[in-house]
């Protein structure tokens, strides 16, 4: 959407309300959204607009909204937000949050009218249409692959995330590999991100040891959550050669909301919507 970003001149990490001490928002204000242009992070893996080599989303999943009804009387519900992976701005966390806190004292005529304001106002902080459904995905016990934390290897390497370290050779396969280790950095608070990482393919066999050393290159990592994603999906992609590739990280919740950036080869999307344990 043109002019997505018009009230925010300077959009950046260091410009967000992250690391900041902020008033509790006590009246409804779209503003809050503070929309942070993706060719930030994907100009340097060399990912043009134009011609994204991946499909995706990022799916939020909010446990903590609220609002009033006409009479005043408080709702509480829980609901997913998808945001396209083609939109060219992603949304910061803290400023989301924010934005839903401002709900709290708001009175709204009924669900759906809330659910077509949040999904109005995100669609312009990000802009490209994005979906809202109340409700969250079922929890699943087994996410369906192999992990591999439990590789007897040796790590003394934290960062930066070493392409080098990817390989497929050998047999072709298809195969699932988890690692519950994915952790990355805020890029202006420091602050850790823990997550579940899938990678669903078929192609050559990834060599497991170093994708495990590769995941764990990103300790120091200080990057947003989806930009993590598209770092991974490029490096695997150019590294092991998949025919069909899927990369999904499954970040555990901080102040009600966690995240689950998506990148595929068109065609290698997963339609499964869950939750892990940890979310």
């Amino acid at each position: 959407m043109a002019g997505a970003c018009e009230n925010h001149p300077m959009h950046t990490p260091e410009t967000s309300l992250l690391g900041r001490e902020v008033a509790y928002p006590q009246h409804y204000d779209p503003s809050l959204l503070f929309p942070i242009p993706r060719t930030q992070g994907r100009d340097e893996l060399g990912i043009r607009a134009d011609a994204l080599p991946f499909v995706g989303h990022d799916r939020w999943q909010g446990y903590e909204l609220g609002w009033l009804d006409v009479r005043g009387k408080p709702q509480v519900a829980t609901a997913i937000f998808e945001v396209p992976a083609t939109s060219p701005n992603l949304v910061e966390s803290k400023s989301f949050k924010l934005y839903l806190n401002s709900f709290n004292a708001h009175r709204v005529g009924s669900a759906d009218e809330l659910r077509a304001i949040i999904e109005r106002d995100l669609s312009n902080a990000s802009g490209a249409p994005v979906r809202m459904q109340f409700g969250l995905p079922p929890l699943r016990e087994d996410d369906g692959g192999e992990c591999i934390d439990g590789l007897d290897i040796a790590i003394d390497h934290y960062g930066p995330p070493d392409p080098a370290l990817l390989s497929g050779t050998g047999e072709n396969v298809e195969e699932t590999l988890v690692s519950h280790l994915l952790k990355s950095n805020c890029p202006v608070t420091g602050q850790p991100d823990w997550a579940t990482l899938l990678i669903r393919y078929s192609g050559p066999r990834i060599d497991h040891e170093g994708l495990l050393r590769y995941v764990v290159g990103f300790r120091d990592q200080r990057e947003f959550h989806e930009q993590c994603v598209e770092r991974i999906f490029v490096d695997v992609l150019a590294q092991c050669h998949p025919r069909a590739l899927s990369v999904e990280a499954r970040y555990t919740r901080r102040g009600g909301l966690d995240i689950n950036p998506l990148r595929a080869l068109p065609g290698s999307e997963s339609l499964e919507v869950w939750r892990t344990p940890r979310q």
